[in-house]
């Protein structure tokens, strides 16, 4: 059975894997100035409060940058749940560093979750807009 093609929305019910690098793993001397992890933490933490506000039924998967140990976790959680879409945030797919990653996150969806849908968000704050984008309100 192939992906689907389609840019149908899915049912607000749809279960999300929000996949994301977890702040004790990010470079804070490139981030602008006042970003630490403390900022971070509590920008993620805003953001998750908002998308349960939103009524979106996500299950957070924080990752580190080691491709195997990303892959491990994003597996374990797919073991536990079906998901109809995986956002995989900023900080995995914008920094070239992460590129292979990104890629290995990547594979791990489509093999383990042949159907689920990919959204992409470009900070905690722009979360809620990537899954409206897939899933109807």
């Amino acid at each position: 059975m192939g992906r689907p093609t389609t840019s149908t929305p899915l049912p607000g019910d749809t279960k999300v894997l929000s996949i994301g690098l977890h702040p004790s793993t990010l470079d804070y001397d490139r981030m602008p100035a006042g970003v630490d992890e403390a900022a971070f933490t509590a920008r993620v933490k805003v953001a998750d409060a908002a998308l349960r506000t939103a009524g979106f039924d996500v299950v957070p998967c924080l990752i580190d940058t080691s491709p195997d140990r990303a892959a491990a976790t994003v597996r374990e959680q797919l073991r536990k749940h079906t998901f109809g879409v995986a956002m995989i945030g900023g900080g995995v797919r914008l920094l070239p560093e992460n590129t292979l990653l990104f890629e290995r996150l990547v594979n791990v969806l489509t093999e383990e979750a042949p159907r689920i849908r990919l959204c992409f968000n470009t900070s905690p704050e722009n979360t809620v807009e990537a899954l409206r984008r897939w899933i109807q309100a």
